[in-house]
């Protein structure tokens, strides 16, 4: 059997998804979450929470863009929550510590969902709590489409998160990405089958953590964890897609995959062993039956299409040089024409292209709705390049430390 019979598979499932993503995308739901959201006359009290460990050289930054938010003043605190760091984060928050709208937290290191905690204890009077990673910038609209994008049935509020001058070729990489996940985020959140309400600035309701309790260790995956938890009660999530936070992406490749290790093994510890009950539910059928099952299955599907694509170019190599070991060497050099008709066209070369193709305009339509800045094109091509070469290193490590439960570690 042709190796190339195996691909056919993985093409159907990937075609099947962006039918899915299409027809979910020209939904009613979809259509009307992408409406223009008009200012809201109602400011309830929201608190940000930033929990911080040895961010000295960012989060400065991340303060300055929430004073700059454009929400009333006295109706929304920030909170710092130091979680035991060893550089110089101290001092960066003493410079901040008397600003009426902040509160600055010290305390030992004990992990990022306890610091969460904490600051959810400190945010007594808040109706609506939020939380920012210590590294990521928020647009000055940012809490006003948050807020305004709140339902009377929504519990949970995520954002559109995109890559802060993406300087590197990895950064490029996952600037194009983070584009099909806005994509993504917004097409889940029509038909209430997110699983993951991202550290950057997602929000909640003070009746989640009234509800549900606070955040756990969660396999480093507290923000995932906590997706799950509200799904498991039957929670609405939603997704403001002009609410702009900005992050800084991993600059090499050993933090890149450091970094996908710790979601990829937090997607599958949660759900294999904590929320397994939710793979097949029929409570929510889009996210039980389709969602996650399909989650499972792309890494499974992203290993071997890698392994059969490098086992295909090593053939090609060794026939390569079986074939110039054979045959003489012919010293006349021609360039010959290109004509058309040669093209090797075959199935498998058609539908990859409508792959790549789709990939692409999903791509657009997320800088699109999101009005995301920054330029497209270089960055498309870079992804198109490298994001099939780097994600199954991530993937076998995950799988392989999930197997052997290989403790995961932050950084």
């Amino acid at each position: 059997m042709s190796p190339e019979m195996f691909m056919y598979p993985f093409l159907f499932i990937t075609l099947y998804f962006e039918s899915f993503l299409l027809v979910t995308f020209l939904s009613k739901p979809a259509r009307e979450s992408r409406l223009p959201t008009s200012r809201s006359t109602d400011t309830p009290r929201v608190a940000i929470i930033v929990p911080c460990w040895n961010e000295e050289a960012t989060v400065a930054g991340t303060v300055e863009s929430l004073l700059a938010l454009e929400y009333p003043k006295e109706r929304f605190s920030i909170i710092l929550v130091n979680d035991g760091s060893a550089d110089g984060t101290r001092a960066v928050f003493d410079r901040f510590a008397s600003h009426s709208q902040i509160t600055a937290l010290h305390k030992e290191n004990s992990g990022k969902f306890a610091a969460m905690n904490l600051g959810i204890e400190y945010a007594k009077d808040a109706e609506l709590i939020g939380f920012l990673d210590a590294d990521s910038l928020v647009a000055p609209d940012a809490l006003c489409e948050i807020v305004a994008a709140f339902e009377p049935d929504t519990m949970a509020m995520t954002a559109s998160m995109s890559i802060h001058k993406p300087r590197t070729l990895l950064q490029r990489m996952q600037y194009a990405e983070y584009l099909l996940a806005i994509i993504f985020r917004h097409v889940f959140a029509s038909i209430n089958s997110l699983y993951v309400t991202p550290g950057p600035f997602s929000f909640y309701r003070r009746s989640v953590f009234t509800a549900l309790g606070g955040f756990k260790h969660a396999h480093l995956a507290e923000d995932m964890e906590m997706a799950m938890r509200m799904q498991r009660a039957e929670m609405r999530i939603g997704n403001a897609i002009r609410a702009r936070v900005y992050t800084k992406g991993p600059s090499t490749t050993s933090k890149l995959i450091k970094q996908r290790v710790r979601w990829t093994t937090g997607f599958l510890r949660n759900v294999l062993f904590e929320y397994r009950d939710l793979v097949g539910s029929r409570k929510n059928a889009a996210l039980g039956m389709f969602i996650l099952p399909l989650g499972i299955i792309a890494i499974g599907a992203g290993i071997f299409v890698f392994v059969l694509a490098l086992v295909q170019v090593l053939q090609r190599g060794f026939d390569a040089i079986s074939l110039a070991q054979t045959v003489p060497l012919s010293y006349t050099l021609s360039m010959g024409e290109f004509t058309w008709f040669y093209l090797p066209v075959t199935m498998i070369t058609l539908l990859g292209a409508m792959l790549v193709l789709s990939t692409l305009i999903w791509m657009v339509a997320g800088k699109h709705l999101s009005k995301t800045p920054g330029a497209l094109a270089l960055n498309a091509v870079v992804y198109l390049l490298l994001y099939g070469i780097i994600t199954p290193f991530w993937l076998v490590r995950s799988i392989s430390d999930v197997a052997l439960k290989t403790s995961t570690t932050w950084r």
